[in-house]
């Protein structure tokens, strides 16, 4: 799907990728409407856009929150007539600790905004996507959807279930006019780490900072204009970044072997569960 001239609706729009979708769909002659849960992103997200009220709306909304989700719906329409094209982008990480230390609190709140936001809002807008000309949906996974990353069991089930959620809703809407996108990103410089209320000890902070000096960390707007350019090109799967593509495939061939290989490598900058 072409974005020049479609609505496209941004969850996370306030932050990180889902900043840089907002601009880069604008950009392409989009408008856009931005989903965050937090007001004043959204509000730093338009001043550096640049744009008018008219081609970029924004609106504060608790994704976990059904109801909301329903509401957001119909305010999202009447603000523009129609949407074209939904990205659940938002997300959030774990702590880095094991599942046994992980406390309920925590879990449900993973979940809830990494497999019901992304749930609540799909479902919310299909109906509305299926009376389009064209209408697509693209849900933002993760490495860690399809490869185990020791500290973020939790994280990657919810990612691994978007992962399936995305392939089966593809599977189901192979026939109509809306197309059906799933987004893997690997390492990408983003701070969904404070975003996700995780707190970092220097040490860890540091070999994080190592990890980005020494490996090919994407920025978030080259991240955006892959996304984009899959959702362009109909993609099925689009793949964020040379590790993400390289573990995709290593994966495939060997399973256990491939998630040995991201254990020794998380292992290898010290960054393990604590």
């Amino acid at each position: 799907m072409k974005v020049k001239g479609k609505v496209v609706l941004v969850t996370g729009g306030g932050s990180g990728i889902g900043r840089e979708l907002v601009l880069n769909l604008l950009s392409k002659g989009a408008k856009v409407i931005a989903v965050d849960i937090n007001l004043p992103a959204l509000q730093e997200t338009l001043a550096l856009s640049g744009t008018s009220d008219a081609n970029l709306g924004l609106f504060a909304v608790d994704i976990t929150d059904s109801a909301a989700v329903g509401e957001l719906v119909g305010n999202a329409i009447e603000k523009n007539g129609y949407v074209d094209a939904i990205i659940n982008n938002a997300g959030i990480i774990q702590p880095f600790v094991d599942l046994k230390d992980l406390d309920y609190k925590t879990i449900k709140r993973v979940i809830d905004v990494n497999l019901y936001g992304t749930l609540f809002v799909t479902k919310a807008f299909l109906p509305h996507l299926l009376n389009r000309a064209e209408g697509h949906i693209v849900n933002v996974s993760s490495m860690g959807g399809f490869l185990p990353v020791p500290g973020q069991t939790v994280y990657g089930a919810t990612k691994a279930a978007v992962k399936l959620l995305t392939e089966g809703l593809h599977s189901e809407l192979q026939h109509t006019n809306v197309h059906v996108t799933v987004v893997f990103p690997g390492a990408v410089a983003t701070n969904i780490t404070a975003n996700s209320g995780v707190t970092m000890n220097m040490s860890m902070a540091q070999k994080s900072n190592q990890v980005s000096a020494e490996s090919k960390v994407l920025t978030p707007a080259k991240a955006a204009e892959i996304i984009v350019r899959g959702i362009e090109n109909n993609d099925y799967q689009v793949y964020v970044g040379s590790d993400s593509r390289f573990l995709g495939i290593f994966n495939r061939i060997s399973p256990k072997t491939a998630a040995s290989f991201i254990n020794k490598q998380m292992k290898k900058y010290g960054i393990t569960s604590q």
